[in-house]
């Protein structure tokens, strides 16, 4: 079975970031709303909405040139964060990203997801204390529908990961990809042995929940998901965390139907464990 039909059969939640989305709802009372519409070059045309929060408040079609009060402490780079959500929206698959206060409309992102063959129908800028944080809703152009591919959300998530490098460099230094392709490599290099934690357990009759933790790198999501697909382990849903290096994976599992017994759940552990505490990663990954 090709990994990419894995999830055909049900609905599949992807979501990168321990700020949940429901969270980014939580504002202030009687935040200011304004819209604006974004044309760059005739080539992505999106609808977004932003927040004011008392002085805070900044937007730019510029990825580049988007620099916030904090900016400028070069002390201190902010913690990227990327979400990839196929749960709160039924029509799209929403996509979230923030890094601090550094970023903006962020049009050189939703030109680069256009290339890969998807649209961009609206978007959202958020401001939360010092954090912003920007939101797409992309739909498949060939189907009009959200993504449902795990090879395509992983590009999408990479791509996002390459225009942060390109136009905040700094990001380097808090990405994986930064290792070999920023301009500073992470300070902090992770131990695979002590940052992997592998956990299973039953959550009901009818499913188990796989909770990994490990260091982050391009591929991770494809190769656990065809582990899982080797030993005919199905995946309902995952909910997928990125923090800065580390990576923090949620899947519902089931085998024909049913939790996993003790057995298989041992063999889907043990898999787990060999594969990613001995990573191997091509560059052509990334």
């Amino acid at each position: 079975m090709a990994v990419s039909n894995i999830f055909s059969a049900s609905s599949f939640l992807l979501s990168r970031s321990r700020v949940s989305v429901v969270g980014i709802r939580s504002l202030s009372p009687s935040p200011e709303v304004s819209g604006i519409s974004l044309l760059r070059h005739g080539a992505v045309t999106s609808s977004f909405s932003l927040v004011r929060k008392r002085d805070l408040f900044q937007v730019s079609i510029n990825s580049s040139n988007v620099m916030g009060p904090s900016s400028t402490d070069a002390d201190s780079v902010p913690m990227p964060i990327i979400v990839i959500d196929q749960d709160s929206d039924s029509d799209a698959t929403v996509v979230q990203l923030s890094f601090g206060d550094r970023l903006g409309a962020l049009v050189d992102t939703m030109k680069a997801l256009k290339d890969l063959g998807l649209d961009v129908s609206k978007g959202t800028v958020t401001t939360e204390a010092s954090i912003i944080k920007t939101k797409f809703f992309i739909t498949r152009r060939a189907t009009g529908r959200k993504v449902e591919d795990p090879d395509m959300l992983e590009r999408i998530r990479l791509t996002i990961i390459n225009n942060l490098l390109k136009y905040h460099p700094e990001s380097s230094q808090q990405l994986a990809m930064g290792e070999a392709f920023g301009v500073k490599a992470p300070e902090t290099k992770l131990d695979v042995d002590i940052a992997t934690h592998i956990s299973l357990k039953d959550d009901g009759p009818k499913r188990s929940l796989l909770c990994i933790e490990t260091a982050d790198r391009p591929g991770l999501l494809m190769e656990i998901i065809k582990i899982m697909n080797d030993i005919n382990v199905n995946v309902e849903s995952a909910e997928i965390d990125t923090e800065g290096l580390v990576a923090k994976d949620r899947f519902h599992v089931n085998y024909r139907g049913a939790a996993l017994n003790t057995s298989l759940s041992q063999v889907l552990t043990n898999c787990l464990r060999y594969y990613l505490r001995r990573p191997e990663t091509d560059e052509d990954s990334y």
